[in-house]
């Protein structure tokens, strides 16, 4: 069977190797975090010439491992099985699992011959407090499900083919691998209630599961819309609803976030160069659990085409927000949206996204606010339609939503 290779994830770890630093990987669960362990990692070191018996493996969300969730257990474990002088290599899965476990990895980095690899399925272990713990002394790696580029070259079919099946069942890989469609979406419904949400709950002790259920299908509904936890909040009092606090339902949405489910996008002030804290806007991770909670109804394609482009800029490293940018007219102000402004370094790009642009009157509509917008950063139109790029009289760069996401350096052309 075929392997997925999640090479730029290996690559970052290989170049994070021996660096005196932890290394943690984050994402959210069954996306591949323990995959890339092992055996990707793992078998890399073992190519490159480290003996397995240098390779302390240890599962902590397996039964047989409870005991180790103890710190002193993990660290005497690990301990007792460093035989001399020669380095050696951790590979920690699920590692918020372990009690104190921040005092575990500080004791693994005072031993000179250990180079440290842990996963998280939560955002928790990098709260503040541990931020500050660990400023400086590890070394952060977040893992996606699979990139559109990931998932063709995996099924070997046909862009077309493979847009329509990335589209309404996503990439976490467990799901990639199901034979059906029917497979496909049993798997995604017993994910999301036995894994995710049971999760959050558990770990949050969430007393109204309902509301959980309604924020994340409303949450699910509104991809690429603005919205926010006040406007949540006047819906359950619409409805009667008078159980509800407004923190409540900010709380939820937080956990939402802290599991990795969703992202939140602030909006930025382009000509004032500042932010501006609500409304704001949420993606899904990952397309498939967003589908499955709303029994595959809502296909909007342009939102959806817009959590695509989003989640790709992630996984390529960039910050992304939504852009409002600021123009007058004889009727006073007025302010357009431009879907992303992603940043990296001292890189810029502005971006939008349509379904088609088959009309002049269309192409004037999407360029309209990336023309407002006065600095010399790139600006580019992602479009639907199957065409080849090309800029248009006032530079913007047009280019297929496929060579997009299968061209890793298609911001550059």
């Amino acid at each position: 069977m075929q392997e997925f290779k999640r090479e730029q994830y290996l690559n970052q770890l290989i170049a994070a190797r021996e660096n005196k630093l932890i290394k943690v990987i984050t994402g959210i669960r069954r996306c591949g975090k323990s995959y890339l362990l092992d055996p990707i990692f793992k078998k890399y070191l073992i190519t490159s010439g480290v003996k397995e018996n240098h390779i302390i493996k240890l599962d902590l969300d397996l039964i047989e491992n409870h005991k180790y969730r103890d710190p002193m257990e993990l660290f005497n474990y690990v301990i007792a099985k460093v035989k001399d002088e020669n380095m050696y290599y951790i590979l920690l899965d699920e590692i918020q699992l372990v009690d104190n476990f921040e005092e575990v990895l500080n004791s693994f980095l005072k031993k000179t011959n250990l180079d440290v690899y842990v996963t998280g399925s939560n955002s928790k272990f990098l709260s503040s407090d541990i931020i500050t713990e660990f400023r400086g002394r590890s070394t952060e790696i977040k893992i996606y499900p699979l990139s559109f580029k990931e998932f063709i070259e995996y099924k070997n079919i046909s862009e077309d083919k493979a847009w329509k099946e990335y589209i309404q069942y996503g990439g976490l890989p467990p799901v990639v691998i199901q034979n059906d469609n029917k497979q496909k979406r049993e798997y995604l419904a017993n994910l999301f209630e036995t894994t995710y949400l049971k999760d959050i709950v558990e770990r949050n002790d969430i007393k109204r599961k309902d509301v959980l259920d309604a924020i994340v299908n409303i949450l699910a509904s509104s991809i690429g819309s603005l919205t926010n936890p006040s406007n949540i909040y006047k819906t359950y009092l619409s409805i009667g609803d008078k159980d509800i606090s407004l923190n409540t339902i900010t709380s939820y949405i937080e956990y939402l976030e802290n599991a990795f489910l969703i992202k939140k996008v602030e909006r930025y002030d382009v000509k004032r160069r500042k932010y501006i804290t609500t409304p704001v806007k949420y993606y899904f991770t990952d397309l498939g659990l967003r589908n499955i909670k709303l029994n595959f109804r809502q296909y909007e394609e342009k939102h959806i085409m817009e959590n695509i482009i989003y989640n790709e800029l992630l996984l390529r490293g960039y910050s992304v927000d939504v852009g409002v940018v600021e123009s007058r007219n004889k009727n006073g102000r007025v302010f357009y949206e431009i879907d992303f402004v992603c940043n990296m370094a001292s890189n810029r790009y502005y971006i939008q996204s349509a379904l088609s642009i088959d009309e002049p009157e269309k192409i004037i509509q999407e360029s309209r606010p990336l023309n407002y917008v006065k600095d010399n950063f790139k600006k580019i139109i992602v479009v639907k339609d199957n065409i080849n790029a090309w800029h248009n009289e006032d530079g913007i760069l047009i280019i297929g939503i496929m060579e997009f996401l299968l061209n890793s350096n298609s911001l550059e052309l």
